[in-house]
């Protein structure tokens, strides 16, 4: 089951995130990397800036969570983390769909340049890699995040945006 998860499941998020980032470890770049991965109060920041999340429940546990964030004219997928246990189930897949179908606006999404794994995700579910020239203008537009994090990542856009975008 798909649901919007509650100030009750920020426990849950805080372990489920940092579980799943174990597989960046060695991804990002070690200047990037901490432990955990998300401390609490990033969380709790990251949700007071208007990250909201959908949780992939089964048995009463987590075992998925999508973030999305409304910024400017565009969502952002912020935060897609799945069990490890839980992996390569679809879940992933169906939190997407349904920050898909929760928006009418464009979608990009930033990820790590490393991360092939969650680039081939992304592209194998409609979304296309930017051009670097773009990605650091919208990495600077959209989000908030250090230079060195814009050097290392990736910027992938759906449809609505790349079609509004073509020159």
């Amino acid at each position: 089951m798909i649901r919007a998860c509650e100030e009750s499941d920020f426990e849950a998020l805080v372990a489920l995130i940092n579980a799943a980032a174990v597989a960046y470890r060695g991804i990002i770049p070690p200047d990037r990397w901490k432990e955990p991965y998300m401390p609490a109060q990033e969380l709790a920041d990251e949700i007071a800036a208007g990250v909201q999340f959908q949780g992939f429940e089964e048995g009463g546990a987590l075992k998925g969570v999508m973030g999305v964030q409304e910024v400017k004219d565009v969502t952002l997928i912020r935060h897609a983390y799945v069990d490890p246990a839980a992996q390569r189930q679809g879940i992933g897949a169906a939190l997407l769909v349904s920050c898909r179908a929760a928006t009418e606006r464009p979608l990009l999404i930033g990820t790590w340049a490393a991360a092939d794994w969650a680039i081939r995700f992304y592209e194998k579910h409609g979304f296309e890699r930017t051009s670097p020239a773009e990605k650091d203008r919208l990495l600077n537009a959209y989000w908030t995040i250090p230079e060195r994090q814009i050097e290392t990542s990736v910027v992938l856009a759906d449809r609505r945006w790349v079609e509004a975008n073509r020159a």
